[in-house]
């Protein structure tokens, strides 16, 4: 289960970060790197904390 959540927030991660660089593509705010790690980063958490979230909602269902 852990591994599944996981997999779910890294892909998250990378969705965010090909997100970003598009982004600084068209506006060439920050440097690439720093886009790339900070929407990963964004992604990654983001997504751990709404799976937690929602999971624990589900079992307050049942």
């Amino acid at each position: 289960m852990i591994r599944q959540i996981v997999l779910t927030a890294a892909l998250t991660g990378v969705f965010c970060s090909g997100f970003a660089v598009f982004i600084d593509w068209a506006t060439d705010m920050l440097m690439q790197n720093q886009i790339i790690l900070i929407s990963f980063a964004s992604g990654f958490f983001g997504s751990l904390f709404a799976q937690t979230v929602l999971g624990r909602w589900r079992e307050k269902d049942r």
